[in-house]
């Protein structure tokens, strides 16, 4: 079994932890937010607000996670679906996206609730996957969440150019057999547009696609808040 794990990084404490910090990031969320509703790119924006509150890299990819423009809020307000409006339909899951902020949280790693009520992480993931110790921790979490929650049909959507997709698509496919769940896994390679454009409840964080998602569940954020014990993450608020 692997011993990799997606936890903090070595200066994650003094990066979030430090009272003085989480001020610091509070008040760049609102600046960006602000700048982001005034029409203001969001590169120009992340940068100008990292600069004036001295964040580093890391810092300013949390509050580029956490914030939104006035008028992103509220669309994905419109088109979200609360748990009790799950059962009996299909859920699109941006595979990669849920897995591994999930991943993040169970091992005891920093996430971030923005101000759309996404949850967020900081790994760096680049074109590339590899499992971790909390992998099936985090499959069952999710299927048996799902299970409860009376879903008909769930579509795992991976994206085929990033490596160990293959591997994913079997090994989820062991599980819901061995588990009972209604599980499907597709390969894709261009998944964000797949998702966007899906006439079905779409489970993802990812920005672009809840800008663009007829209807969208904070599945993540759903699990985080039921999943909170001693070995899960600790969790920065937006506001």
């Amino acid at each position: 079994m692997t011993t990799r794990n997606r936890g903090k990084e070595g200066r994650d404490d003094l990066l979030f932890g430090d009272p003085k910090m989480q001020y610091n990031i509070k008040e760049a969320v609102t600046d960006i937010s602000y700048l982001l509703s005034r029409g203001f790119s969001e590169k120009s924006s992340v940068q100008l607000v990292g600069h004036r509150y001295r964040l580093n890299a890391r810092q300013q990819k949390a509050v580029q996670g956490m914030s939104a423009a006035t008028k992103q809020v509220i669309h994905r307000k419109t088109t979200r679906v609360f748990i009790n409006q799950l059962k009996d339909q299909t859920l699109v899951i941006d595979a990669f996206n849920i897995l591994i902020i999930l991943e993040s949280f169970f091992s005891g790693a920093y996430v971030f609730k923005g101000l759309d009520d996404c949850y967020r992480d900081v790994s760096s993931v680049h074109g590339t996957y590899k499992r971790v110790q909390q992998t099936q921790e985090v499959l069952i979490a999710v299927g048996d969440f799902l299970k409860e929650a009376q879903v008909k049909e769930v579509i795992w959507v991976f994206d085929q150019p990033v490596s160990n997709s293959g591997r994913m698509k079997m090994l989820l496919g062991e599980l819901s057999r061995k588990r009972n769940y209604a599980w499907q896994c597709i390969l894709e390679y261009n998944p964000d547009k797949i998702l966007a454009e899906s006439t079905h409840i779409v489970a993802s964080s990812d920005a672009w696609i809840l800008d663009r998602a007829q209807r969208w569940f904070n599945l993540s954020g759903a699990i985080i808040e039921t999943s909170q014990t001693e070995k899960t993450g600790t969790i920065l608020l937006s506001n």
